[in-house]
């Protein structure tokens, strides 16, 4: 190295600009490409989407026949066992999606990928069909959309979800489902009469109500007064609804779980839950990322924080653990956490038994051999 190598200063690599309207500030490499990128500072700052003139980051649908479209997990921490996700991607754009490295399994980044190549399983009624036709299907609860919301904004031209929905109206199938969109009203006709039999509970997920920061965590989700206008047509129509917190990150959000959960039970809300934030994969240098560029003055505040939730480390994926965190600060959420529930009267009531005793099996009609042709009898002779 030259002298003069020496006196040039070294800059750190300048956090990309965000994008109008998404959440991930990069498109972020998957786990299982085989070449690798590095990002190298040449000395321009990255110019925003109004400096450079490019255009908005355009979302892309492509349909998918899934082979199947029921997922079950034996997780002891998930309070269910079956779950059905219409799409793949979520254009919400929520930067902490736990959600996200699944679009490593594609061949697409888990950054901005995830938000803007939104994957359809156009065929996700009929596979339901056909699950609940097995002679081996067990009927009981699912849960709906739990990995990509199933109310995202394309959900409103392709009708997956509804379509799903009347599915399981038909059959009397028990589910839950959880969204961040007030989509979910325009199904109140099919989801009022199933919640009336008991087959049918939702979970509203806001976690913050702060316009400003939701607008930049889940760019494309509704905002948090929205959903709280959601929470409250839902229970009118004698729907029970809870509140997910979640995540709860630390310096960010945290200081709002009480105001949130005021804001809900006055909305109606019968129960609640919460989730510390969650950085599985490449979760965490996405969400560093997005803390670079929003948030700088904190950053490593809140992930030092994160870290004293995880036993050091960015992520720990131990079922005991992994959801509420652990240590001093977590013991401290959760105790924040059932003083407010205890003194707001949320989680009084048994909110989460659902009713399979009105199941309907699926009988599918069966097939139909041709008859066959009449043919003249040939002579030998």
């Amino acid at each position: 190295m030259t002298d003069y190598d020496r006196d040039i200063p070294e800059f750190p690599i300048a956090p990309p600009a965000p994008r109008k309207g998404r959440g991930a500030v990069t498109n972020l490499q998957g786990r299982y490409e085989v070449d690798q990128r590095e990002a190298v500072d040449d000395g321009w700052i990255a110019p925003s989407e109004e400096e450079s003139g490019r255009p908005a980051l355009r979302t892309q649908i492509f349909e998918e026949r899934a082979k199947s479209i029921l997922t079950h997990n034996q997780s002891p921490d998930i309070p269910f066992s079956v779950s059905l996700n219409p799409y793949r991607g979520c254009e919400h754009g929520c930067i902490y999606c736990f959600a996200r490295p699944t679009h490593s399994y594609l061949g697409l980044s888990p950054g901005l990928d995830f938000e803007s190549r939104i994957y359809a399983k156009v065929n996700a009624p009929e596979l339901l069909v056909r699950e609940m036709a097995k002679k081996s299907y067990v009927p009981e609860p699912i849960a709906l959309g739990v990995n990509t919301d199933a109310w995202q904004p394309v959900e409103r031209d392709l009708q997956l979800t509804r379509r799903v929905i009347q599915v399981m109206s038909e059959h009397n199938q028990a589910f839950a489902a959880i969204t961040k969109n007030s989509l979910i009203e325009r199904d109140i006709d099919l989801l009022a009469p199933m919640a009336e039999k008991g087959l049918m509970m939702a979970a509203i997920t806001i976690t913050t109500l702060d316009a400003d920061i939701a607008r930049t965590l889940e760019p494309r989700a509704a905002t948090p007064a929205r959903r709280l206008r959601t929470i409250r047509t839902l229970t009118d129509a004698g729907i029970p609804v809870g509140v997910s917190i979640a995540p709860v990150i630390p310096f960010v959000t945290d200081q709002d779980m009480e105001r949130v959960l005021e804001a809900c039970a006055e909305a109606g809300a019968t129960s609640a839950s919460y989730i510390v934030l969650r950085l599985p994969w490449e979760v965490a240098p996405l969400f560093k990322g997005w803390l670079e560029a929003h948030f700088p003055d904190r950053a490593e505040r809140v992930m030092n924080r994160v870290r004293d939730m995880r036993g050091g480390k960015d992520y720990d994926a131990s079922f005991s653990t992994r959801m509420k965190g652990e240590g001093l600060w977590a013991d401290l959420l959760k105790q924040r956490f059932a003083n407010a529930v205890r003194r707001l009267g949320l989680n009084a009531r048994n909110h989460g038994i659902l009713d399979m005793s009105h199941f309907k099996r699926v009988e599918l009609p069966k097939p139909v051999k041709p008859a066959a042709p009449d043919t003249p009898q040939l002579s030998l002779f």
